[in-house]
């Protein structure tokens, strides 16, 4: 739905390059066909790309293990022992993920797979049971890599504490806090109030926390993250625009917004990427398997 999507992994490297630069610390990367731009897990490429983003900057890399939804759970985990990244994400629960509200507004697709895609959202749940999770979690643990906790509502933060009181989680927990996805939690302010107030009494010192905010929410509730002592994540995986009349035209120029807003409201600047491997104790660039 965007023309400036990156979809060939010259163009995700670029993009994570760019975005590095802009001051990102941490690259979150999905793949995709390079041909029709349809979400796969193919582990060439994302090695491809990751290699391509480490071998340029010093940011810590992080593939994801949501995948997309047409990618079976086993698909999704296995870049985990496959790249063996410094961090990667790791979705606290099964849940309903509503994008099939933006078939009914599109007349045209580029592709053959989007409506479909879009439209199984209104049949289909993204799967990841308790076995699933406590699997998940060994193998984060096997590999040394460092789970981002993608809480898309409080129930996750819940499924989180149960997973850390079994030993399955250790501090430092990293919490993402995604809000506004159709099936979640929504985006605003008093719900985001009590993600952080949940947080602080589940986990106190043990996590830090960090806010995704889709669509129009994105820089609103970033803002709000940043002043409140939190961190935030910017990107086209979710949100398309820069201003309200405006597409962005890459993930670097979502990046110097927040970065320009951060410091402007908040007086905060960018973690680097070392600062970011000291709070989290990851074990570093010259441990991956890329």
């Amino acid at each position: 739905m965007s023309e400036h999507l990156p979809i060939t992994p010259d163009e995700l490297v670029e993009e994570g390059i760019a975005a590095a630069e802009a001051g990102a610390s941490i690259i979150h990367i999905h793949v995709r066909d390079p041909e029709t731009g349809e979400p796969v897990s193919d582990l060439d490429l994302f090695r491809e790309v990751a290699s391509g983003i480490q071998a340029e900057t010093d940011a810590i890399v992080q593939p994801t293990t949501g995948g997309g939804f047409n990618q079976t759970v086993e698909e999704r985990f296995s870049v985990i022992p496959e790249l063996q990244p410094e961090m990667a994400s790791f979705n606290m629960g099964s849940m309903n993920f509503g994008l099939y509200p933006m078939a009914e507004k599109m007349d045209e697709f580029e592709y053959e797979w989007e409506r479909e895609y879009l439209e199984n959202t209104y049949e289909n749940i993204v799967p990841n049971s308790f076995s699933t999770l406590h699997e998940a979690g060994s193998m984060f643990t096997e590999h040394g890599v460092h789970p981002e906790l993608e809480c898309y509502d409080v129930g996750h933060l819940h499924t989180a504490k149960h997973l850390y009181d079994r030993g399955v989680l250790e501090p430092p927990l990293r919490i993402q806090f995604v809000m506004g996805v159709l099936g979640g939690i929504a985006a605003e302010s008093s719900h985001l109030d009590h993600m952080i107030e949940t947080t602080e009494r589940l986990f106190g010192d043990d996590a830090s926390w960090s806010v995704i905010g889709a669509g129009k929410a994105q820089f609103p509730l970033g803002v709000e993250a940043v002043s409140r002592g939190g961190h935030v994540r910017v990107g086209l995986e979710d949100n398309l625009y820069l201003s309200p009349e405006r597409m962005a035209e890459s993930n670097a120029e979502q990046v110097e917004k927040i970065v320009d807003l951060a410091w402007s409201v908040a007086g905060r600047e960018p973690a680097t990427p070392a600062q970011v491997r000291g709070l989290f104790d990851t074990k570093g660039v010259e441990n991956v398997g890329f």
